[in-house]
């Protein structure tokens, strides 16, 4: 006699009975870009439907991811003037911090608000720290002003707070600020395994990246596993909730390791390049940009990720139904 699998495939319905991974909007974060002393939304050209918005557009964002039922949102700053200690990140006047008490204001707990913890969109240098007097970022210095910039980002409304710059001590620096100033209920999702990947370059040209050179010392070879499971029980042991790989889908194998290794929830970021080559192709006609763009999905979950960051999060939720 046959085994045929193929009994179970024959419609919709069987399909869905039996599938073992599923995308739901619950499980989707937004990341959205708002643009200081920007009077109507900016398209992205890298990143075709994609836009740095207003404070009013991006609260009716907000508003619309609330509705759709998704996670959250995870909001970037885009100031007008930058300087080498990125001021502009812990100042209460600071562009992301006005959108997240603009946003928080509207939404409420309806969407989780979340902040990029991370000085990069704010220092006219470009990296993701302070540099000492030979130009090499400053670790140290650097956790100084990431504790500011939480209880900054905590005390504008955000539920959560994602450091994201892969400084050495990051998160414990956090944990203590944020329970010394009383938000001990305010969540850490670190970026424990954030590689130095060649999919960022849309999301520079989002946040009008000053950049010159490159993040090799800081964030992760792309070649090692290991060193990513290794930051990882760094970051939980320091008081992470949750831990973040980024990119999502050339880093699969890593997403599945960190599911297995740790007990916090497991995220992942569809960075704008992995949005990019979707869109680029499905313009093309090579690809049917849906199935593609939540198939996608479909592998991220599978792989083990609890949250997905991805920019299609709002159309996955209507395409989900």
């Amino acid at each position: 006699m046959i085994d045929r699998p193929r009994r179970l495939r024959q419609s919709p319905v069987v399909r869905a009975m039996v599938a073992e991974t599923r995308v739901h909007p619950s499980q989707l974060i937004l990341p959205v870009f708002v643009a200081e002393g920007a009077t109507e939304p900016r398209p992205i050209p890298s990143m075709p439907g994609v836009v740095q918005h207003t404070l009013d557009s991006l609260v009716e964002e907000a508003r619309r991811a609330a509705g759709a039922g998704l996670a959250g949102v995870m909001l970037f700053g885009v100031p007008q003037h930058k300087d080498a200690r990125g001021c502009g990140a812990t100042e209460p006047s600071g562009i992301l911090n006005v959108a997240l008490q603009a946003v928080r204001d509207k939404v409420g707990d309806d969407v989780l608000v979340m902040a990029d913890t991370c000085l990069d969109e704010f220092t006219d240098h470009g990296h993701c720290g302070v540099l000492d007097d030979r130009g090499r970022v400053d670790n140290d210095a650097t956790l100084d002003i990431y504790a500011e910039m939480a209880v900054a980002q905590a005390r504008a409304g955000a539920h959560v707070v994602a450091p994201s710059g892969m400084m050495d001590g990051q998160v414990g620096a956090i944990r203590t600020a944020l329970d010394d100033a009383g938000f001990q209920d305010v969540v850490i999702l670190a970026y424990a395994a954030k590689y130095a990947s060649a999919f960022y370059g849309p999301f520079r040209d989002a946040v009008q990246s000053s950049l010159q050179g490159d993040r090799r010392t800081y964030q992760q070879d792309p070649a090692n596993i290991r060193e990513a499971l290794r930051e990882i029980d760094l970051d939980v042991a320091q008081g992470a909730d949750m831990v973040m790989v980024k990119p999502a889908l050339s880093y699969l194998d890593v997403v599945a390791a960190a599911a297995q290794r740790t007990t916090v929830p497991v995220a992942a970021y569809q960075v704008s390049g992995e949005y990019a080559m979707i869109e680029a192709a499905s313009a093309q006609g090579w690809i049917d940009r849906e199935r593609a763009a939540l198939e996608s999905l479909v592998s991220i979950r599978r792989a083990g990720a609890q949250a997905v960051l991805t920019y299609y999060a709002l159309e996955a939720a209507d395409w989900l139904g």
